[in-house]
């Protein structure tokens, strides 16, 4: 394992990350603070609790959950796609490191970011509400996995795109849609029943459902199903990143 290799693109990845610290982390907890506001005091006037817990209080896993899974994806993103598009990528790849090793440099330091991020929403929603975390070992663990998985599904994205507007169309267009009907700002048990049905072919409700499950105890899914949902994307994503540094898709064209 070519540990030197790792750590150069994790650090540089980082350094990035304090060059723009106003986009890479002002902006994202800021507009998360913005949705404790609206959806935590005017919505959460007129809905008293959910299943036993405050509203305001409910919805503080959903919205870490969607600030994670976009950060991941977009910091992974466009982590590899810059190389990509200023011609850097031809070194990396003739670089005495493996798939793995420049997968794991990337990848790290965009789940690091994440984590990051989502930690400081989880220190900011204290100001706003009252929460307590019923399995925080549990908490930390499902947000470490998410960050990573997502961010590994980032960096396929970032080596798919051929264009800066592909970087955010998956994001824009299918992960904010699937958090938002996933469950992030309310129970599927409140949904009817057919919907209920629906909502489980949406794989973001496994992972807002356990997520909240460390907070509260309480979920929409058996937590068994949303760890295993976690580990199973997380495989497929290792699997795919493999295969395309195996083909060169979308890196030696």
């Amino acid at each position: 394992m070519n540990l030197t290799a790792i750590v150069a693109i994790y650090r540089f990845e980082m350094a990035r990350t304090f060059r723009t610290l106003a986009q890479s982390v002002i902006s994202p907890v800021l507009s998360t603070s913005l949705y404790f506001i609206v959806f935590g005091t005017a919505i959460g006037s007129r809905i008293d609790q959910v299943e036993g817990v405050a509203y305001g209080a409910f919805i503080v896993p959903g919205l870490i959950m969607l600030t994670v899974l976009t950060q991941s994806i977009s910091n992974a993103s466009f982590g590899i796609y810059f190389p990509k598009f200023i011609g850097t990528i031809y070194e990396l790849l003739s670089a005495p490191a493996s798939f793995l090793e420049i997968t794991a440099g990337y990848v790290l330091a965009a789940a690091t970011k994440a984590l990051a991020i989502g930690l400081i929403i989880l220190g900011t929603a204290f100001f706003f509400v009252d929460l307590t975390i019923a399995h925080p070992v549990w908490m930390l663990t499902i947000l470490v996995l998410t960050c990573l998985s997502f961010s590994l599904f980032g960096f396929i994205i970032g080596i798919w795109a051929q264009n800066f507007e592909q970087l955010q169309l998956i994001p824009l267009l299918a992960v904010t849609p699937l958090v938002f009907l996933g469950g992030a700002f309310y129970s599927i048990t409140m949904l009817p029943p057919v919907w209920q049905t629906v909502s489980l072919f949406n794989p973001v409700v496994y992972l807002v459902s356990g997520f909240r499950w460390s907070f509260f105890g309480m979920a929409d899914v058996a937590v068994g199903w949303s760890i295993l949902a976690i580990f199973g994307f997380l495989l497929a994503c290792l699997a795919a990143i493999a295969w395309i540094f195996r083909t060169g898709w979308r890196l030696r064209a």
